[in-house]
């Protein structure tokens, strides 16, 4: 849902909450009833969640100021290092 502001001439804003894209242009005011044409308004963006908030800035960031990857990520535990040959293992078969 997003809230639209409608101007009253009369009693000042109204505002209404309705599904994006089905706002009318105008609507009748509740106190007095004369129509209240639509007032165009900057999107609150900034009231959501710092979560929220935060991956819309990094993806916004991403467009402009892309990471570049020169490596692969880590596995994030240490290489365990080749087990010793034995001369009794060179004869057993290979995966």
């Amino acid at each position: 849902m997003a809230t639209y502001t409608y101007r009253c001439a009369t009693d000042g804003s109204v505002d209404v909450q309705r599904p994006i894209g089905t706002a009318p242009a105008s609507v009748p005011c509740p106190r007095c009833g004369t129509a209240s044409p639509r007032v165009i308004t900057a999107p609150m963006l900034g009231l959501g969640d710092r979560g929220r908030m935060a991956v819309i800035d990094r993806a916004e960031r991403s467009r402009t100021e892309p990471e570049v990857v020169t490596s692969l990520p880590g596995t994030g535990r240490p290489a365990r290092p080749a087990p010793a040959l034995e001369p009794r293992t060179r004869g057993l078969p290979r995966p």
